[in-house]
C-alpha cells in the first residue's frame, strides 16, 4: 500500500491496536529459543493512566517487544489491584453523597457495592494502557481479588500460620481516624510541619510549689502520662528520682524515673511518657511495667473509658474533654494549663508529622490487637538472594537501600480494619471467646489479644477445643501489599502446580518505580522465596520519576499536570513513547514537557517523509523482491554505501547492547542519531546522485540499500514507536504478517568498516565546513559558491573522487584544489584536520553592506539582551513571578547570547578578510 502524504497519528493506532490483539500476537506461542515473562505491577483500581504509569508500561513494553522479536516466547501478565483502602474510600465518598455510610449498608451490602463500582469504573486504566500500546496478553488479565488469587491469599496465610511466621498480639501500631484502620510503618508519610512547643509544669506530689517541666509537641496526649523520665546522669534531675508528681488537670499520681534514652538537649531534658500513644514511649513504658493508657477511640476521640471509677462514675474534669477530637482536646488543655497557671511557654518547633499515605489524614500511634508477619527470618534469605546474585537490582545504587531496610526490618502488621479486601481466614469459637469479644460501637466486633483464633482456608466445622460448631470470622482484612506480595507467583496460578508456572517462573524482570522498592519488592522477594523456594524475577529495574520541565514533582495543585492521554491524541503514541524512553536515564528523575514531546513528534513525521522517498524511488523489481538484502552487488557499491551498511550494522550492535542492560535513553538516542542524522541527513541525500546516474546496476543497487536500511531501522524502532512502524511495514511489504513478529536484526561484524566510516566522516566534515562558512556570512542559499582547498595529495585525491557529493550538498559551482601557494584573499577560512578550505566572496555578498547588517543585528539583539537581564536582576521579578516564567527568561538570555556570538563570528570573519 502507499503511504499517505502526512502521517495521521489517530488513523494509524485504531487501525493496528485492534489488529494486534485479533491476530493473538500478545500471547506466547511457536518455538522458543527461551522464555520472556514479567508481570505487570498491577494498578489500582480507582486509577486512571498518569506519567508514572505510562512511563513504567512504556518501558515494560519496550522489553516485551524486543524479546518477542529476538526470538523469546514471552509471557506479559496484566492486572489490576483491589487496592483496599483507596477504594473503600471512593465507594465511601459516593454513598456519603447520598446521604448514606458503609455502616448503615452492613457489610455485605456494601461489599456488593464496591464490587458493582469496580465493574463500572474498574477496569478504566487497562483500556486506558491499551492506548499507549503495550502487548500484555488481555486472556490472562487478573485482580488480586478473583478466584484465584483469593484461594492462593488464603492458601499463603495459612501456611505462614503453620510455620510458625504469623501472629496476633496487642502493639502500638499506626492508626488513621479517617480511614479507621491500621497502617504499616512505611504507609505513613512524614512531613516536616511548623508546630509548638509547649512547657508544662507537673507539680512535685510532696510540695506542689515545685515541679518538672516537660516540653512536648503533643499535649492532647497527657490525660494517657504514666510517667515522667529523665536522664539518668542529668544532674538536674539527680533530687527529683525516686518521687512522684500529680499529672495536671487529671490528677493521676506518677513516678519521676531514670531512663537513658532521654535526649538531655531536648526541651527541659524531662519527657513525658505516654506509652499509649507514642512509640518510643511504649518501649519505655515495656522497660518500666508502666500501665498503658489508652485516650481516643478509633475516630482519634476522647475515648472516657479509662477515666471511669469502679462504680462506672465520671470524674469532674472529663466533660469538658468527653468525644472531643483530638485538636480540639488540645485547645481546651492548653487553655486549663494557662488558667491553672502550669502552662510556663509556647515555643515554634519544626518536626516530622506522620501522614496516612492514602487520605492524608495524621496518623495516630494507637494500641490494638492486629496480625502480624516475622519478617526478620524472611528477610534473611531475602537479603542473601542479592547478595549471591541471584537478582541483579538496577541501577546497582538501590542495593544499598534494600539492604539497610531489610537488614533493619520489623515485624510486618497486616491486618485492616476495613471491609473491601481479602478477609483474613481465621474463626474464633463463640463458646471458648465468650469473653474475648468487644462490640465496637460502629456495629462490629473486635477479638481482645486473649482470643484464640482457628486458621484454615474454610470455616472450621467443629472447635478443636470445646467441639462447638458455632464461629465467628476475624473482621479484619489483609493488607493490600499481602496478596500483591504474591502476584508473580498467584498469577500463573499458584498454589497448584501449573505448566505457566513451571514455565515462566520465576519471571524475567520487574520494572517498577523506587517508591514501592520497599513496600513491593522486597515482600514480592520474601513470599517467592518462601512459597516457591526461588526469587520470584532475576532481575529489577528501578526507574525515576517524572517531573515536570522544571524538576517539580507533578500535582493538581501546582497545575502543572500533563495528562498521558491528552499529549498521546495532541502528538501521537510513538511520539510520547520515545519521549519517556529517551529521558530514562539511569538514576535521574525525568524533566518532562510538552516541546520536548513535540520535538520528538518531528522526528516520526521524519521517519514517515523518509519511507515516502524510498518507496516512491524504488523500481518494481526491486519493490517485489523477497529478501533485496541477498541481491544487493559489492561492486556496485560507492563509499557511501558501505558507509551507511556500516553504520547500520554497527547501530544494532549498539542498540542490542543498550536494551539487553535497560539504558533505555541510550537505545532512543542512538536510534535518533542514526535515522535523523546519518540514514536522513546524510544518505539519503548522497543516494540521490546514485538514483539520478545512468548506469541502471548501481541505481537499482542504491534502491536496495535504501530499502534494507529502512528496514532494519523499523525493526529497531519498532518496540519504542510500535504504530509508526508498523504502519510503514506495511507499505513495504503489502499487507503481509506483521513487523511485530520479525525478527530482530542481528549484528553483522562483516558490514562494520572503521575506515570507510572514518572517510566519510571527514567528508561530512568538509561539507559541514562549507555550509557553516556560508550561514554565518549569509551566503543565499541559491548562489553557488567556489572553493578553494589546501591539502596533502591524499586528502586531495580522496575529495576530488567524490566532489559530486561536495557540490551537491555544499552548493559548490568549482573546486579548485591546491597543495602549496600564497592563500587567497577575500575569502572566508575553515580548517578540517589537515585540509584548508577557503571560500573566496567576490560576488557571493556585499561585504561592506554585509558588516552593516551584521553590526545593525548584533546591536539589536544586545539591547534585547540588556532588557531580559534588568528584568533578571530584579529582585520583585524573582521573587513574585512563577518559576517557569523565570526560567524562560533566563533561557532568553541563552538564546541571546548565543546569536551574538555566532554573529560576533561573521564579523570578525569579515574583518578578516579585508
Amino acid at each position: 500500500m502507499e503511504l499517505a502524504r502526512a502521517y495521521s497519528h489517530k488513523d494509524v493506532e485504531e487501525r493496528w491496536y485492534p489488529y494486534w490483539v485479533e491476530k493473538g500476537y500478545f500471547q506466547p506461542a511457536g518455538p522458543a529459543r527461551s522464555y520472556f515473562s514479567m508481570v505487570i505491577p498491577p494498578p489500582n483500581i480507582t486509577g486512571s493512566l498518569h506519567m508514572g504509569h505510562a512511563l513504567n508500561n512504556t518501558l515494560q513494553d519496550v522489553l516485551c517487544r524486543y524479546k518477542r522479536m529476538d526470538g523469546y516466547q514471552v509471557l506479559w501478565v496484566p492486572g489490576t489491584d483491589h487496592a483496599g483502602i483507596a477504594t473503600q474510600n471512593v465507594v465511601e465518598r459516593q454513598l456519603a453523597e447520598q446521604g448514606l455510610s458503609r455502616t448503615v449498608l452492613g457489610r455485605e451490602k456494601f461489599i456488593e457495592r464496591v464490587w458493582a463500582w469496580r465493574e463500572l469504573a474498574g477496569h478504566t486504566i487497562l483500556h486506558q494502557l491499551r492506548a499507549l500500546g503495550v502487548s500484555c496478553d488481555w486472556n490472562r488479565e487478573r485482580f488480586t481479588m478473583d478466584e484465584g488469587l483469593s484461594v492462593a491469599v488464603r492458601e499463603a496465610f495459612v501456611r505462614l500460620w503453620r510455620d510458625g511466621l504469623l501472629y496476633r498480639a496487642e502493639r502500638l501500631i499506626n492508626w488513621c481516624p479517617r480511614c479507621r484502620t491500621a497502617l504499616a510503618d512505611i504507609e505513613v508519610v512524614h512531613e516536616e510541619t511548623e508546630g509548638h512547643l509547649w512547657y508544662v509544669r507537673y507539680p512535685l506530689l510532696e510540695d506542689p510549689s515545685q515541679g518538672v517541666v516537660v516540653a512536648t509537641t503533643r499535649p492532647e496526649t497527657m490525660l494517657g502520662d504514666t510517667a515522667v523520665a529523665v536522664h539518668p546522669e542529668d544532674p538536674r534531675y539527680q533530687r527529683f528520682l525516686g518521687k512522684k508528681v500529680r499529672l495536671p488537670i487529671v490528677g493521676r499520681e506518677i513516678p519521676i524515673i531514670p531512663d537513658p534514652f532521654v535526649d538531655r538537649e531536648f526541651g527541659t531534658g524531662a519527657l513525658k511518657i505516654t506509652p499509649g500513644h507514642d512509640f518510643n514511649d511504649f518501649e519505655i513504658g515495656e522497660k518500666h511495667g508502666l500501665s498503658k493508657v489508652c485516650i481516643f477511640d478509633a475516630e482519634a476521640r476522647i475515648d472516657p473509658s479509662p477515666f471511669l471509677n469502679e462504680a462506672g462514675g465520671e470524674p469532674e474534669w472529663l466533660s469538658r474533654y468527653r468525644a472531643k477530637d483530638r485538636w480540639e482536646a488540645r485547645k481546651v488543655i492548653v487553655e486549663e494549663l494557662r488558667e491553672k497557671g502550669l502552662l510556663e511557654r509556647i515555643e515554634p518547633y519544626r518536626h516530622a508529622l506522620g501522614r496516612c499515605y492514602r487520605c492524608q489524614t495524621v496518623v495516630e500511634p494507637y494500641l490494638t490487637p492486629q496480625w502480624f508477619v516475622k519478617a526478620k527470618p524472611l528477610a534473611e534469605p531475602a537479603i542473601l538472594a542479592v547478595k549471591e546474585g541471584k537478582i541483579r537490582i538496577i541501577p546497582e545504587g538501590w542495593t544499598n537501600s534494600y539492604f539497610a531496610w531489610m537488614e533493619n526490618i520489623k515485624d510486618w502488621c497486616i491486618s485492616r480494619q476495613i471491609w473491601w479486601g481479602h478477609q483474613i481466614p481465621a474463626w474464633y469459637c463463640k463458646h471458648c471467646n465468650e469473653s474475648h469479644v468487644l462490640a465496637t460501637g460502629l456495629g462490629e466486633i473486635m477479638f481482645l489479644p486473649q482470643a484464640k483464633p482457628l486458621v484454615q482456608g474454610e470455616s472450621p466445622k467443629r472447635c478443636p477445643q470445646c467441639g462447638g460448631g458455632s464461629f465467628l470470622r476475624d473482621p479484619d482484612v489483609l493488607d493490600t501489599w499481602f496478596s500483591s506480595a504474591l502476584w508473580p507467583f498467584s498469577t500463573l496460578g499458584w498454589p497448584d502446580k501449573t505448566e505457566d508456572l513451571r514455565t515462566y517462573y520465576p519471571t524475567s524482570v520487574l520494572v517498577t518505580g523506587f517508591d514501592i522498592l520497599f513496600f513491593w519488592v522486597a515482600r514480592m522477594i520474601m513470599m517467592g522465596l518462601k512459597f516457591m523456594g526461588d526469587v520470584p524475577f532475576r532481575d529489577v529495574y528501578i526507574h525515576a520519576l517524572v517531573r515536570d520541565q522544571e524538576g517539580q514533582k507533578m500535582s493538581k495543585s501546582k497545575g502543572n499536570v500533563i495528562d498521558p492521554l491528552e499529549v498521546m491524541g495532541r502528538y501521537g503514541t510513538d511520539a510520547f513513547r520515545f519521549t519517556l524512553a529517551s529521558l530514562a536515564a539511569m538514576g535521574r528523575d525525568i524533566k518532562l514537557s510538552e516541546e520536548r514531546i513535540g520535538g520528538y513528534q518531528n522526528f516520526v513525521n521524519k521517519l514517515w517523509n523518509a519511507a515516502r522517498f524510498v518507496l516512491m524511488n524504488l523500481s518494481e523489481g526491486v519493490r517485489s523482491e523477497e529478501n533485496p538484502r541477498d541481491s544487493l552487488r559489492p561492486e556496485d557499491m560507492n563509499l557511501a554505501d558501505r558507509w551507511i551498511l556500516s553504520r547500520m550494522a554497527s547501530t544494532v550492535v549498539a542498540a542490542r547492547e543498550a536494551l539487553d542492560s535497560y539504558r533505555y535513553n541510550d537505545y532512543a538516542h542512538l536510534l535518533y542519531q542514526f535515522t535523523w542524522h546519518e540514514f536522513c541527513d546524510w544518505y539519503i541525500e548522497m543516494s540521490k546522485l546514485s538514483l539520478g546516474g545512468v548506469s541502471g546496476d548501481h541505481r537499482e543497487n542504491t534502491q536496495r540499500i535504501l530499502l534494507c536500511v529502512l528496514k532494519e531501522i523499523l525493526l529497531l524502532l519498532h518496540p519504542l514507536m510500535p504504530f509508526v512502524t508498523e504502519e510503514i511495514w506495511q507499505g513495504l511489504r503489502g499487507g503481509r504478517e506483521s513487523i511485530m513478529i520479525q525478527p530482530y536484526p542481528q549484528p553483522d561484524s562483516s558490514l562494520i568498516q572503521p575506515e570507510v566510516e572514518s572517510r566519510i566522516n571527514f567528508l561530512i566534515e568538509v561539507i559541514r565546513a562549507v555550509r557553516n562558512l556560508r550561514a554565518e556570512l549569509n551566503v543565499p542559499p541559491v548562489r553557488e559558491a567556489r572553493v578553494i582547498l589546501f591539502a596533502p595529495q591524499e586528502q586531495r585525491e580522496f575529495l576530488r573522487t567524490h566532489e559530486p557529493y561536495l557540490r551537491a550538498l555544499a552548493r559548490v559551482g568549482g573546486v579548485e584544489y591546491l597543495t602549496q601557494g600564497e592563500r587567497p584573499k577575500g575569502a572566508a577560512t575553515a580548517v578540517v584536520g589537515p585540509l584548508e578550505i577557503y571560500l573566496p566572496l567576490g560576488d557571493l555578498i556585499d561585504l561592506k553592506e554585509e558588516k552593516k547588517r551584521l553590526a545593525q543585528e548584533v546591536g539589536k539583539l544586545e539591547e534585547e539582551l540588556e532588557r531580559v537581564r534588568r528584568k533578571l536582576g530584579n529582585r520583585d521579578f524573582l521573587t513574585k513571578a512563577k518559576e517557569e516564567v523565570v526560567q524562560k527568561e533566563r533561557e532568553k538570555a541563552d538564546l541571546f547570547e548565543e546569536k551574538i556570538r555566532m554573529l560576533n563570528r561573521g564579523l570578525e570573519r569579515l574583518q578578516e578578510i579585508q
